[in-house]
């Protein structure tokens, strides 16, 4: 019950029903703010039980001044938690440990049960195996529940153990397409009260439900499973930068182009730790499918959220995915009377101010690396011989060029060139190169969940199979939708032929590609750029395009829509202009050109206006949790604890609370400590959390063939996330990783300073030396330490490796709460500073003074860091709130929360 000293508590009548809802007008000065704080004001105003969430947060959120730097911690309570399989496991595997520890403890295993509403989605375990045919889908299904069948069993396990969570079975879509389409409220209903629908989830694209209006963002599991069992959020009232949409999207533009125009104009601007909010006339002229996947693309322009307010066209989209009317209506009631419906002449107070004129918009990709890195259409054949000099020339340690006449590549028109024949399976040749397009996949929630780039895709497969194109033999081509709706609306067109011929079959309804998912490349393909270590890309119409994510034998990798993913298929290489030179030829051999197939807006509008119905949505999800006979029939073991196989390679029970006792341990200062890593800028946690395939001759491979299990049946990294044995190993293992310490390599290494000479050595195989040793360890990292996905193992791989600190230049919002949410100490350079800067190797000895005065109840704002060297500075502490600190001293989140309901 709210302690109600606003004198809030209200009713609101709508049709027959009637709802008790926490009136925002009774706090002063809640009108001039942001759609996103008065969301977080209602919280608080539903919420506030005098002690953790007091009447002076209600004031302080009420009064905010826009201007001021973040420094009032409030209590944020999400409605409800959202998980995908890879990070939903190991918070499933916690919350099953989490009952044994309690009962080892003397209290009730039931207590730990999902106290808000918890959905899981499996969308993230399928593997693109078997792709260009019309069986790829079933095939890939069939491997999936080969190689993940012990996952499964435990998911159903947790399904019938616990009360409030929900499991959407395989092959059904992605976890923030099927959100948005089905499971979101927007306006939540529980126990008699309307609220805004909130959410938390593992996975950081959550904020894909920020297009619908509903605030939400990416955790860690370790933050989710807290969240799950009533432990609100800890944060900050933070900034919120205001972005005025003006004008309207030109024909030929996409939602792809424009959400990588937001994307660079952000990661510019700085929203790191900030709320974005969209408003101005704009809005009302963006589809719902647009704002979805703007605000699916939060991550990569770094914001905790990006969001829309409520309008009619959040109505529409509500009818349209079969919302029931009473739904429907409660939501708009709701939005009008507390002043959450949008006013496009509004503008609100915001921190920051930046705009847009849509129809500035042109035709757009990203890459090689980075989802920021916009590039003009037009201009990417021309950057692309630009950049493919970085991973084909030679490079010094200090990573400048260096062409040795012996070793400078050979070129063609000053682009470099290094001609492959191949011979196919059935006997023909082809060449290949640089730029080779070897992966074209329509994947990821960022598109498939917008009919407007999806009809566009198919569109452009017909006129092309019209004209008598397909897809160049060397390109794996793949259609991966985020639900079964996608392929409905496909099928109702007649769209689906074309698309199959092309190449594009259905392979699965995940994120496949997006995630590391692409599956190999065809055997002759992989031998031939491996042996003649070719630079060859990958274009998807997804959102992540980091180092070594999406397959390890393509290096170069371009985010794009998914019209242009099928026209890139269709020219098999990044050399070619497609703005300006032929896709290929037609049946009479004339040149085809890009402007040929390209479909008109009408003609997308059409296709969508006619083939797509709330019938398809509510057949789609009329029994979305029950799943198919496969999964239905996989047996599961019963009881509220449950049954760990000793055997089992995928699902472990972790040693997070060993000897843990009802007392917490004081924290102690870091003494002898050794550096494990030392990294340069923009490690995102793709460098650090195992991600993608495993390798036989790395840790986690040796692992496995010692455990029996053959190599092809390792599966991925993410599919082996309840086994924290295996993620151990596969930590600060991407291939692409510098250490900085082990100069000359790359991937998974480190020098380990326990042997002889310090040789270079595995990271874990060094990591298991030190903590035998009873030494401490240290990462050192520059800016933007560990952006990217908002990935648990990053920081629980970093804890289990016997890392006591990190201390960087800045750090990514999610992962440095992560690591204090495992035990692990985040600290900041002195503003200015950085490793280089203060002479560190990585070879010192480092001692951190002044912990201990957390053992008093207060966090010190800085800590003095000393080396053998001599080097001394002011480490800054990145413990950002009281409830960080409360997790600190106990260890971790997981403690906390654990010692706190044995107390209850």
């Amino acid at each position: 019950m709210s302690a109600n000293s606003f004198d809030a508590r209200s009713t609101l009548q709508v049709g027959d029903e009637s709802y008790e809802i926490f009136r925002l007008d009774k706090v002063e000065g809640s009108a001039r703010l942001p759609y996103s704080l008065k969301v977080l004001l209602e919280n608080l105003l539903r919420t506030e039980d005098g002690a953790n969430i007091t009447a002076d947060h209600i004031r302080a959120l009420g009064g905010w001044d826009s201007q001021a730097q973040p420094s009032q911690e409030i209590q944020f309570t999400p409605a409800r938690v959202i998980m995908q399989d890879f990070t939903g496991v190991p918070c499933v595997v916690d919350l099953a440990t989490m009952r044994e520890a309690v009962k080892e403890l003397g209290g009730d295993p039931a207590k730990v049960n999902p106290l808000s509403p918890a959905e899981l989605v499996i969308d993230h375990s399928v593997i693109a195996d078997k792709f260009g045919t019309n069986e790829a889908f079933a095939q890939n299904v069939e491997l999936e529940y080969g190689r993940n069948k012990e996952r499964y069993q435990f998911l159903r396990w947790g399904q019938t153990a616990f009360d409030d969570f929900k499991v959407v079975p395989p092959g059904t879509g992605i976890v923030h397409q099927v959100n948005i389409e089905h499971l979101a409220r927007t306006v939540m209903v529980r126990n008699g009260q309307a609220y805004p629908d909130t959410l938390v989830g593992t996975d950081s694209h959550t904020t894909m439900v920020n297009g619908l209006g509903v605030l939400g963002w990416g955790v860690g599991g370790i933050e989710a499973e807290a969240a799950m069992l009533g432990q609100p959020v800890s944060m900050l009232i933070p900034r919120v930068v205001g972005f005025k949409l003006t004008g309207e999207l030109k024909p030929g533009t996409t939602a792809t182009d424009l959400v990588l125009t937001i994307t660079e104009m952000l990661r510019k601007h700085g929203v790191v730790g900030k709320f974005v909010e969209f408003y101005g006339e704009g809005v009302a002229a963006t589809s719902l499918a647009n704002r979805a996947t703007i605000g699916n693309m939060s991550p990569e322009f770094g914001s905790t959220a990006a969001v829309f307010p409520i309008d009619g066209e959040t109505l529409n989209y509500l009818k349209l995915t079969g919302r029931s009317e009473q739904q429907v209506a409660l939501v708009e009631a709701y939005a009008k009377e507390q002043g959450l419906w949008l006013d496009p002449a509004a503008e609100p107070d915001f921190s920051e101010k930046l705009e847009l004129d849509l129809s500035t918009v042109v035709p757009s990709i990203a890459g090689p690396k980075r989802p920021q890195d916009r590039i003009v259409l037009a201009n990417a054949a021309q950057q692309f011989a630009l950049d493919v000099r970085n991973y084909v020339d030679t490079a010094d340690e200090a990573g400048k060029e260096s062409f040795p006449a012996s070793d400078a590549p050979a070129t063609s028109n000053g682009v470099p060139s290094n001609p492959v024949t191949v011979t196919a399976p059935d006997g023909s040749t082809y060449e290949i190169d640089h730029g080779a397009v070897t992966v074209a996949a329509i994947t990821s929630c960022t598109n498939t969940s917008n009919p407007y780039v999806m009809v566009a895709a198919a569109l452009v497969a017909k006129k092309a199979v019209e004209k008598g194109l397909t897809r160049k033999p060397w390109v794996k081509t793949t259609l991966a939708p985020g639900s079964k709706v996608v392929t409905d609306y496909f099928d109702k067109a007649g769209l689906t032929p074309y698309l199959d011929k092309v190449g594009f079959n259905l392979v699965g309804y995940g994120c496949t590609t997006c995630i590391g998912n692409s599956g190999p490349l065809p055997e002759e393909v992989s031998k031939a750029v491996n042996d003649h270590d070719l630079a060859v890309t990958s274009v998807l119409s997804g959102n992540r395009n980091f180092e070594g994510r999406i397959n390890p034998d393509v290096k170069m990798n371009y985010l794009a829509s998914p019209p242009l993913v099928v026209a890139y298929a269709l020219a098999g290489s990044m050399k070619v202009d497609i703005t300006t030179e032929a896709l290929g030829t037609d049946t009479e051999g004339k040149p085809v050109f890009l402007k040929d197939i390209w479909p008109t807006e009408a003609e997308v509008n059409d296709v969508v206006a006619n083939a797509i119905g709330e019938d398809m949505f509510n057949k789609s999800y009329q029994d979305v949790f029950a799943g198919d006979a496969q999964w239905q029939a996989l047996p599961i073991p019963t009881g509220n604890t449950f049954e760990w196989d000793a055997e089992s390679t995928y699902v472990r029970k972790p040693p997070y609370f060993e000897g843990m006792t009802m007392e917490t341990t004081p924290v102690s200062d870091i003494a002898g400590a050794r550096v494990l890593a030392k990294l340069g800028d923009s490690v995102t946690t793709d460098h650090i959390s195992p991600a993608g395939a495993i390798k036989a001759d790395t840790p986690a491979g040796q692992y496995l063939t010692e455990h029996g299990v053959a190599r092809r049946d390792f599966n991925s990294y993410g599919s082996r996330r309840g086994n924290h044995e295996v993620m151990i190993r596969g930590t600060f293992a991407n291939i692409r990783l510098r250490n900085q310490i082990a100069p000359g390599t790359e991937g998974g290494y480190t020098r380990d300073f326990t042997q002889d000479g310090a040789p270079v050595s595995f990271i874990y195989d060094a990591s298991q030396n030190y903590q035998a040793a009873g030494t401490p360890l240290v990462i050192l990292g520059g800016k933007e330490y560990g952006s990217g996905s908002s990935r648990d193992w990053a920081a629980k791989g970093t804890a289990l490796l016997g890392v006591k600190a990190v201390i960087t230049e800045s750090y990514e919002r999610i992962h440095r709460s992560n690591l204090i949410g495992m035990g692990v100490l985040p600290l900041q350079f002195p503003a200015g500073q950085s490793a280089d800067s203060l002479g560190l190797t990585g070879e010192e000895t480092f001692s951190i003074a002044g912990v201990t005065e957390l053992n008093e109840g207060t966090t010190p704002s800085t800590v003095k860091v000393t080396t053998d060297t001599g080097v001394e500075f002011d480490a800054v502490v990145r413990i950002d709130t009281p409830g960080e600190a409360d997790y600190y001293r106990n260890g971790g989140i997981m403690q906390y929360v654990l010692r706190s309901l044995i107390r209850k």
